[in-house]
């Protein structure tokens, strides 16, 4: 909102208080004013200038030499090259020492021979914005009125001397949309006067025209008045209004326009000018659009309306989209003689879905679809049509006719004065606080410590207590408000154990080199499908009854499908190698038509193709496999202090038939480990694919009963003895080293797969595995001879239950 300090001053006294000085009081008082900005742009030394003769110029085909009186004793000699500088004309004349926007000097100087005295100026030259002019002011000099007078200040007779203050609102202040809104809010926070007008009901002073209204959306619009206006002038409007209208920012464009513009930001109700007899039978019918229906605007566009759309119709035709945009077929135009003018309440719910639906937003939309002062629609009626006689030689021709369903409801608010002092956190005064009151113009009346506000109509943000108290808070001042530490019992904040350890494995996983991934919780059913769900084999995907598109039609039972998308896209933009991870929720149901939500279960799931490192000149680049992302799994269990981890081989549908695994903790399915299927891959554009993904629930439950246990660093020194075995190839290595834990005691501190070989001298069937034992006590230096006990009673054990030998 753009507000004219000179205009506010005709409502309330601003005597002693700087533009400046009052956009401290506004944002001080709760409304922020973004920039003070005088509209002269630094003009000096312009003048109102008399163009006696036009001449043109000896040396050159373009400019001419104009014989001026701009009101100094002597005519002057001014080189012009405006095309549109014709005798008799009185425009802006920057005198010799003038000063223009942008620090541009005026003197005396020659112009292809010819002494030029001055410059006649154009709008974009005095600084007035050319967008918001008529194309005729925006080619060439400006050109005032015949009446205005020769010397007279042209800074003064644009409005230039004016202070606009640029308010930023909120959205709840709505009252602020207009200057009668602001003049009370200046009047409170200076204590001052409000004077506004009061313009009386105009009646006809025979039988008049008559005006016809029906209400068919009655819950959408509540109260619309009307009054036609005949004998019209089309013509532009005086210099004034146009400089207050250039000043809120809104372009003038003839007097009736203007008219209900200027009025629009006087009182904050918008009003819209029919051509009446457009209007077929003078009839007004206000209702609801039908599907197909459409309505052609004053900008030209035909726009379609549904159901939803208030639309006013003359009976027969749409003639105006409700609160948002005339029609082209009742526009104002210069044969126009005859008006009516509409005044209406229209709910701001309706307004600001049909202009959220067309796109269209209008200064009238803006005010009613944050809803405007019921109490105004006739007031802002009659000031128009004073206005229209005024300054359009209009005369009534009928009556105001008004259509309104319901009363206004009155809004009255309890304000408890211990409840004020409590929330303030200051003692304030019982007779400030009705002081308040009434320099907001609130009726009031206290008894017993409690205060019976009466809120008018033009503060609709008003009705709840805190927001009386509010009120008096900005007007008591917010810097006479001490600032306290707040009190109270408090608990210091921590996180919970389920936090603690989706941190731990996220930081893990970030060590290692994954890169976390966040996705949508909605995915494609077709996604979906593409991967068997091994960890939860009976999920069925949870379809969404309104999808915001084909592509999140369904909510996900696994993480592994959106991975895939990403590296797919992290690949096709040229990355070497990419490393995923992503922590969320999956949602499992069993039921093909649901009865019960969904089961919500945190997922973890891991991914990695391409290359690990770059290649460089002493090595090959490292590319992943099956057992690196085993690795990573392991160090991932070994931090979350996670034990009984095994896994066992697996084909499920859409991986590779021999490089994936089922995780399991105390024969408990928990995960699955492996490699995407070729051609899945191929879909993708991806080459070997490598994932993990694992149920935290189970994890959880294992992890978060459990103390973490510490032992001290071994004082005495290990026995390492390694162990090639030679066993049928389908024999796990995991088996061989559970019998080996199982045999080793309490001495076998670790056991280390090293080397695994096939073929040759091995036999057809079989497979040479070694791995590596260390021994060690807690209390003392093992001897040769217990070592070798323990260790031959491994190797005894390994023969009789897997028929293992020893390597040769």
């Amino acid at each position: 909102m753009r507000v004219s300090y000179q205009w506010l001053n005709e409502y309330v006294n601003l005597e002693g208080v700087s533009p400046e000085e009052l956009a401290e009081q506004l944002t001080r008082g709760g409304i922020e004013v973004e920039l003070v900005e005088p509209r002269d742009h630094g003009v000096k030394k312009v003048v109102v200038g008399h163009v006696k003769s036009v001449e043109p110029h000896p040396d050159a085909d373009r400019l001419r030499v104009c014989t001026v009186d701009a009101g100094q004793g002597e005519f002057l000699n001014i080189v012009c090259g405006a095309p549109n500088v014709a005798a008799g004309q009185k425009v802006p004349v920057a005198l010799s020492g003038a000063r223009l926007p942008g620090g541009i000097k005026i003197k005396k100087s020659k112009l292809r021979g010819v002494t030029s005295e001055g410059m006649i100026c154009s709008a974009g030259e005095l600084g007035l914005p050319e967008k918001l002019l008529p194309k005729e002011q925006q080619d060439g000099i400006l050109v005032f009125s015949p009446s205005a007078e020769v010397g007279e200040d042209a800074k003064k007779l644009l409005g230039l001397d004016d202070v606009v203050l640029e308010l930023d609102l909120t959205p709840n202040r709505s009252d602020c949309l207009s200057m009668w809104g602001i003049a009370y809010e200046v009047g409170a926070l200076l204590d001052r006067e409000v004077r506004l007008p009061q313009p009386a009901e105009r009646r006809p002073g025979g039988k008049g025209k008559s005006v016809d209204i029906v209400l068919d959306a009655e819950e959408d619009c509540p109260l619309y008045a009307a009054q036609v206006v005949e004998g019209i002038r089309l013509g532009p409007s005086p210099q004034w209004m146009q400089n207050r209208l250039l000043a809120a920012g809104v372009r003038p464009i003839n007097n009736v326009v203007d008219i209900t513009n200027y009025v629009m930001l006087e009182y904050g109700q918008p009003l819209h000018a029919f051509d009446y007899h457009r209007v077929d039978n003078g009839e007004i019918v206000v209702r609801h659009g039908t599907a197909g229906e459409t309505v052609t605007t004053l900008d030209g566009v035909t726009r379609a309306c549904d159901t939803e759309t208030l639309l006013i119709t003359d009976g027969s035709k749409p003639i105006a989209i409700a609160g948002v945009m005339g029609g082209e077929n009742s526009e104002v135009t210069e044969e126009t003689t005859t008006l009516l003018i509409e005044s209406a309440y229209f709910s701001p719910e309706s307004v600001r879905r049909t202009a959220r639906r067309l796109g269209l937003r209008s200064e009238a939309s803006t005010r009613f679809e944050k809803g405007v002062d019921p109490e105004r629609i006739l007031p802002a009626l009659h000031r128009a049509v004073e206005l229209m006689e005024e300054l359009a030689s209009g005369e009534v021709a009928s009556a105001i006719t008004a259509k309104q369903i319901g009363d206004i409801e009155e809004v009255a608010v309890d304000l408890r004065h211990s409840r004020l002092v409590g929330v303030l956190g200051v003692q304030v005064d019982k007779q400030a606080v009705t002081d308040i009151f009434r320099r907001l113009r609130f009726p009031t009346e206290v008894k017993e410590g409690v205060y019976r506000v009466q809120v008018p109509s033009r503060r609709p943000d008003i009705s709840i207590e805190v927001d009386l108290i509010e009120e008096v808070a900005r007007l008591y001042g917010y810097d006479r408000i001490p600032t306290t530490l707040p009190w109270g019992q408090q608990s210091p904040g921590s996180l919970t154990p389920e936090q603690r350890l989706r941190r731990v494995i996220r930081h893990t996983l970030r060590d290692i080199g994954f890169y976390e991934a966040v996705n949508y919780s909605l995915t494609s059913p077709n996604v979906l499908r593409s991967l068997e769900q091994v960890i939860h084999p009976k999920a069925r995907p949870v379809r969404i009854s309104m999808p915001m598109s084909d592509e999140r039609k369904v909510l996900r039972t696994s993480l592994v499908p959106q991975l895939l998308e990403i590296a797919e896209y992290n690949i096709h933009r040229r990355e070497e190698g990419v490393s995923l991870f992503e922590m969320g929720r999956v949602y499992l149901a069993e039921e093909k038509k649901l009865t019960q939500q969904p089961e919500e279960r945190w997922m973890l799931a891991g991914l990695t193709t391409g290359t690990l490192t770059s290649k460089y000149w002493q090595r090959e680049a490292e590319v992943p496999d099956f057992f690196s992302l085993k690795g990573d799994l392991e160090i991932l269990f070994q931090r979350l202090g996670v034990a009984g981890i095994r896994y066992e081989a697996v084909q499920p549908e859409g991986y590779h038939p021999g490089r994936t695994a089922r995780i399991l903790m105390k024969n408990r399915v928990i995960g699955l480990i492996g490699q995407i299927h070729p051609q899945t891959a191929q879909t993708h554009d991806l080459e070997e694919v490598f994932i993990f993904e694992l149920d935290l629930t189970p994890v959880a439950e294992a992890v978060l009963g459990e103390t973490m246990q510490y032992r001290p660093l071994p004082k005495y020194p290990a026995i390492t003895r390694d162990l090639a075995l030679v066993v049928d190839e389908d024999i796990p290595a995991n088996r061989l080293q559970e019998l080996i834990h199982a045999t080793g005691g309490k001495w076998l501190r670790s056991v280390t797969l090293f080397d695994v070989f096939t073929g040759g001298r091995i036999g057809k069937g079989k497979k040479s595995i070694a791995y590596s034992l260390t021994y060690q006590a807690k209390d003392r230096t093992l001897t040769d001879d217990e070592v070798n006990g323990v260790h031959q009673a491994v190797i005894a054990k390994l023969e009789k239950e897997v028929g293992a030998s020893l390597r040769q």
